[in-house]
């Protein structure tokens, strides 16, 4: 939602040094803006001097935050990237213009953390890829999850599985009431690339496993209002490259009075033996020779922002390479097209 708070403050690593200021543009507030915002206490190199919202009263309400207190406001964010000096750009915008807002910071050369998915369409996806390889910049996406402990986790036991033939995934949240440009396909793009993007990114990061074909159903069915044309109700098959199947099951039906916001599942199912994570259990293994366990040793939870900014700045490897950020869209976009079109679609 829109400039949102965060949920959960996540544990503060040490400051990461640049070996110069940046400064950081805010091309709007929607979204997982708060993986950027959180974290500048951590990078004092970084200096937020422009924020581009066309609501002065959200922009006044960020500017609290002592470290946005001094950027400038604009209505227009093609102003800012004409009048402003920058060095990185944090695209937050709705889903529908996002990609022109991506390629706009590319043509003048900036870095780029961008909320996802990076396109709706995959000549808007290829447009972006093609100008990336012109080379100049850096682009990172916002996938948090892909840095939380759990998945780690998951990714850290899955060699245990043998060959993963079975993936299933969820995610379920509340409804609630969603900022306008939500509740408009035009501007949304549907449930599925929204956040869907998020699971199929974890299926191919815990199981290391490719899909290579999508087939979705998606509906929109006695939905609340205040969601709109939201689809709240999805469901997405994918072959996978090992001829196995994975699944993904998506819905806005989680009862406002439950104790969290998501219900977010994954379980990989392989030759040798299946993991799952699911928040009322943690981690779970059960693996040939084995007794079922729950697996408490877990990675420690990283930043998805920290990490594109020691990449782009510090030339440190990234847990989330631009490969990577390409196929998870790719993936989505035909996962989307699947349901629009009721056809199997080849990614």
């Amino acid at each position: 939602m829109a400039a949102a708070p965060l949920a959960f403050a996540p544990p503060l690593r040490p400051e990461v040094r640049l070996p110069r200021k940046v400064r950081l543009g805010l091309l709007d507030l929607e979204g997982h803006v708060g993986e950027v915002i959180s974290r500048l206490p951590q990078t004092p190199d970084i200096e937020v001097v422009a924020i581009a919202h066309p609501d002065a009263g959200v922009v006044k309400k960020q500017m609290r935050n002592p470290l946005l207190a001094r950027a400038k406001h604009y209505t227009d964010w093609r102003r800012m990237l004409d009048q402003e000096k920058l060095d990185l750009v944090s695209v937050c915008n709705a889903n529908g213009p996002r990609a022109a807002a991506i390629l706009a910071c590319l043509d003048h050369k900036l870095d780029i953390i961008a909320e996802k998915p990076l396109a709706l369409t995959r000549s808007d996806l290829d447009s972006i890829r093609a100008r990336l390889k012109e080379g100049g910049t850096k682009l990172g996406t916002l996938l948090p999850m892909r840095f939380d402990s759990s998945y780690l986790g998951l990714k850290k036991v899955a060699g245990e599985l043998g060959d993963i033939i079975n993936i299933s995934s969820q995610k379920s949240y509340k409804a609630g009431s969603r900022p306008e440009w939500m509740r408009h396909y035009s501007t949304y793009g549907g449930t599925i690339p929204w956040i869907g993007i998020h699971m199929i990114d974890l299926m191919r990061f815990t199981s290391r496993r490719e899909m290579v074909e999508a087939f979705s159903y998606k509906a929109h069915i006695s939905a609340p209002e205040g969601i709109g044309d939201m689809e709240n109700t999805t469901g997405t098959i994918f072959r996978l490259d090992n001829g196995g199947v994975a699944t993904l099951h998506m819905d806005y039906c989680r009862p406002e009075s439950a104790a969290t916001h998501g219900d977010d599942r994954l379980r990989l199912a392989g030759t040798k033996g299946v993991a799952e994570y699911m928040a009322a259990t943690g981690v779970t293994l059960i693996a040939e020779g084995r007794k079922a366990e729950v697996i408490r040793d877990l990675p420690p939870s990283g930043s998805v922002f920290l990490d594109f900014v020691e990449y782009a700045y510090n030339g440190k490897p990234t847990a989330l390479p631009f490969e990577d950020i390409y196929r998870a869209n790719l993936i989505t976009i035909a996962a989307e097209e699947a349901a629009v079109g009721k056809r199997i679609v080849k990614v």
